[in-house]
């Protein structure tokens, strides 16, 4: 059993320091199993674009389950952990892996995976192959999660 184990923890290690790619989109490496520090794109987001894909019911829809400082915006969920100081508490890469595929981090995560393509069970046909976010998206989001810094 101990063998079985050592064997199940090198398979992931190796699974989870290999590139993946994400529908036809941008590669990434998760770096010392909690980061993915290069950009998806190469090139800097936009806070304004991802302000609006995290308050998007269709598209982010974060405040679903995240406290955010967003006073403007009715309803934010208590589910999830608050976003609130949230740059204070991780850096670019932890926040990219976290919204990329946080089920590296917690396989019990119940957040989903915003880039991730396979591994779903049963996804619907129109869904199939698909990230729910792009990569500029994603770090269109990575760049407006930067400026929620804890209050003074």
């Amino acid at each position: 059993m101990r063998l079985f184990s050592l064997i199940a923890a090198a398979a992931l290690c190796a699974s989870v320091a290999a590139p993946v790619q994400a529908a036809g989109d941008a590669r990434y490496s998760v770096v010392e199993e909690n980061s993915i520090p290069k950009s998806l794109t190469g090139k800097p987001g936009d806070p304004q674009r991802g302000f609006r894909v995290v308050i998007g019911r269709t598209k982010g829809n974060c405040l679903a389950c995240h406290q955010m400082p967003i006073p403007s915006q009715l309803f934010h969920g208590e589910v999830g952990p608050t976003l609130v100081g949230v740059a204070d508490r991780y850096n670019e890469g932890e926040l990219r892996l976290r919204v990329v595929d946080p089920k590296v981090l917690n396989p019990e995560s119940i957040m989903p995976s915003f880039y991730k393509v396979s591994g779903f069970n049963r996804p619907m046909k129109k869904f199939a192959g698909k990230s729910v976010l792009t990569a500029q998206e994603i770090e269109d989001v990575i760049a407006y999660l930067k400026t929620l810094k804890e209050p003074n």
